[in-house]
């Protein structure tokens, strides 16, 4: 029986939500100081797309919830580690995250960095001991994906590259792969996390999934382009403009505002000719391809 998008997506902020609230408030961790700047990083709102990727992928390929909720619950928290060191003064200096005050405002720089490292470290360890019926081959997968996705190769290169070269002129094929690394390596991992729900995948299936997320991810953060700069900071729940104060050159500054808009539909098109070969079990994708591409937030 197929699940509906409104389905899957309260089912997968239900599961995520719970995780959180058993590793980030009722584990007895042993400085309460950071566990509460942990929690605060990840437990004040947000979209949870990733986690909604790592379920959607794993309910195309028949995985187990059970065996979907650490990397889904992973994925989160290494997404909100990166958030509460890109708001960091050294970085983006953004004084809000989801309209509330970031993680440094609220309990100082020192514990937004130590906030933000323990994140990580945590994510690894939840991988390898959250009980499920994962292999312990699975479970390094998950660990090399996200670990990958998330390093010098992937997130954390692309961070790098947004302080040291977007400020200056930039090719639009430079732009994108720096989109691929910082926002998409994270995203297309989420996919790959939810194949790895199941120990068998057929090499086909796979390579659809993985494109797909390729394409979605980069729609994703052109599209965030677009928000930051007809938003407004009450809707965005960030600093409307960071971009522009920030001087950083952006995919609507180099090539306009229609022609991104046309870039985000060409891209989530795409993304769901890649699926057609899925057939009735990629249907789930193709609706919440839709439902990102119609995001305000």
């Amino acid at each position: 029986m197929s699940m509906s998008l409104e389905n899957l997506i309260a089912l997968s902020q239900a599961r995520t939500e719970s995780l959180f609230d058993f590793y980030l408030k009722k584990a007895a961790m042993p400085a309460k100081s950071l566990q509460e700047s942990m929690a605060y990083g990840v437990l004040n709102g947000g979209k949870r797309i990733r986690p909604l990727l790592v379920y959607a992928a794993g309910t195309v390929v028949g995985a187990e919830m059970e065996n979907l909720d650490a990397a889904a619950c992973a994925v989160e928290l290494i997404h909100s580690y990166s958030l509460i060191h890109d708001d960091l003064p050294a970085m983006d200096n953004a004084d809000l995250r989801r309209g509330k005050p970031a993680c440094h405002k609220a309990y100082g720089e020192a514990m937004a960095i130590l906030a933000g490292d323990a994140l990580q470290a945590f994510v690894f360890q939840i991988l390898a001991s959250h009980p499920n019926q994962l292999s312990a081959n699975q479970r390094l997968e998950m660990i090399a994906v996200l670990s990958e996705a998330s390093g010098p190769f992937g997130m954390a290169a692309g961070q790098a590259l947004d302080i040291t070269i977007m400020d200056k002129n930039i090719s639009a094929e430079k732009l994108l792969h720096l989109y691929q690394l910082k926002t998409g390596a994270l995203l297309t991992a989420s996919i790959k996390l939810g194949m790895l729900g199941i120990a068998e995948l057929p090499p086909e299936t796979r390579s659809a999934l993985e494109k797909y997320a390729a394409y979605i991810g980069l729609a994703f953060q052109i599209q965030d382009d677009l928000l930051d700069i007809e938003s407004e900071t009450a809707i965005l729940g960030k600093p409307q403009g960071l971009d522009i104060a920030n001087n950083k050159m952006t995919y609507p500054t180099l090539m306009g505002v229609e022609a991104t808009r046309k870039k985000v539909q060409n891209l989530t098109d795409l993304a769901l000719d890649s699926i057609i070969g899925l057939g009735a079990k990629g249907d789930i994708l193709k609706k919440l391809a839709e439902y990102l591409l119609r995001r305000k937030l």
